[in-house]
């Protein structure tokens, strides 16, 4: 009798890892081809779907996979064949059907190289790949949006920024000068805390404004607190009506410098330790804050727009970059010559920017030329001086009214503040 049952099947190790990797490839071609699925008009001829997606995928995977064990040319083939693939879908769909755009074809050519990822087993790029191109795809409307919205100025901006991030960035020398400053750690500061303001400026262009001038302030304060401050007050001075709803877009604007400074903390230090010993006062100060925007009575949502430079432009990134620098340059001699009362003497500095105070005192601690505890208690302080700051702010640039309101609040929140830092500075003096 013969047997019709095979023997072996072969090496299973290789057909495991060759199942897993195309199931992989499937299952990202699906994901991608779903959402051209789903958006495409019901009246709008599709070109690639999900099949078309997932076939290009596992396309991708099998030609890399047979290049590797049969010959390298297969893998060129395929990538000529998918750039004609792309070329004629390019054609068809701008000539034949009269569909401006060329998003689904590059699409489609980058799915297959997700696929020739997948092969050499980089799944994590291949995954978060799939992931970023999903999502550039989904959020089509809000991107087109958004772009449409900037101006030239902040085109240029980050333009200027992106040449700062890839181009200066690598030249950097990444040595410490005085023993305290590296001009490398300075700039990627820059980059990471402008990044993070920038993250709030989109969202503040893209919804803050229509939910209310509250929540303006709120995510402008995490792009630069004093200059929403300034705006706000300006902006009360001019339509009375709005001098409620000012208020408390300041006293969020406030909150988020607070909330903002103990992210900047753990970027610095990532070990957390400056962060625990930030966060119980600035915590407690911030929830004096909200505290204070909850008892407010007369809230009124209002829709108004808070004009703020973007946070990609190069003068305050420059100014941040020369304010970190000097700061920790005087901190350090302060400190050398006025021990801990020298760098508390730098809190001044908040009334400036906090922010920066809080990077050189958290800089100072990670380098080992303070205390963790003395950086955490001037970071506070600067926080603390800052908003003292604020109400000078409102003095200028805003109503009589206004400034009432913010002189009443702030006043607690000072005295408050000092209160807890004090308290808190005995206990972890006794403490650590």
């Amino acid at each position: 009798m013969i047997d019709l049952v095979p023997q072996s099947f072969g090496d299973m190790g290789i057909n495991i890892d060759f199942f897993q990797k195309i199931a992989l490839a499937a299952l990202i071609g699906i994901l991608i081809g779903i959402e051209r699925e789903h958006r495409r008009p019901q009246e709008t001829e599709l070109i690639a779907g999900v099949r078309s997606f997932t076939i290009a995928c596992i396309a991708g995977m099998i030609s890399s996979y047979l290049a590797q064990i049969i010959n390298s040319g297969i893998l060129l083939i395929s990538l000529a064949f998918f750039a004609v693939i792309a070329a004629m879908f390019i054609y068809i769909k701008n000539v034949t059907l009269k569909q401006p755009g060329i998003t689904g074809p590059i699409a489609l050519y980058c799915t297959f190289l997700l696929g020739v990822l997948i092969t050499y087993e980089r799944f994590l790029i291949a995954i978060v790949g799939a992931v970023l191109i999903t999502l550039l795809l989904a959020e089509k409307r809000p991107l087109h949006a958004f772009a449409t919205n900037l101006t030239d100025d902040e085109i240029l901006s980050a333009i200027r920024f992106m040449a700062v991030v890839f181009i200066l960035f690598p030249i950097t020398p990444d040595e410490l000068f005085m023993g305290v400053v590296n001009p490398r750690t300075v700039l990627l500061l820059v980059i990471i805390v402008a990044t993070i303001s920038f993250i709030s400026f989109v969202i503040m262009k893209k919804m803050g404004t229509k939910q209310g001038i509250a929540l303006s302030g709120m995510l402008g304060g995490l792009v630069n607190s004093e200059a929403t401050t300034g705006a706000l007050a300006a902006m009360a001075k001019k339509r009375g009506e709005l001098i409620e709803s000012c208020f408390m877009g300041i006293i969020l604007s406030n909150a988020a410098m607070l909330l903002r400074n103990l992210v900047i903390a753990f970027i610095i230090d990532p070990s957390g330790r400056v962060l625990l010993l930030m966060a119980p006062p600035q915590l407690i100060i911030t929830m004096f804050t909200i505290a204070a925007v909850i008892k407010s009575r007369n809230h009124i949502t209002v829709s108004e727009t808070i004009e703020l430079q973007s946070p990609f432009a190069l003068s305050p990134a420059i100014k941040f970059a020369f304010g970190f620098t000097a700061l920790s340059v005087v901190s350090r001699f302060a400190n050398i010559w006025a021990g801990a009362a020298g760098v508390y003497a730098t809190a001044l500095g908040g009334i400036i920017s906090s922010a920066v105070v809080t990077a050189s005192a958290v800089a100072l601690a990670v380098s080992g030329n303070v205390s963790y505890s003395t950086a955490a208690i001037t970071a506070v302080l600067a926080s603390i001086i800052s908003t003292g700051n604020k109400m000078m702010l409102v003095k200028w640039s805003g109503p009589p009214e206004l400034l009432g309101l913010i002189n009443k609040t702030f006043t607690r929140f000072i005295i408050f503040g000092t209160i807890v830092i004090i308290t808190w500075g005995f206990f972890i003096n006794y403490t650590y």
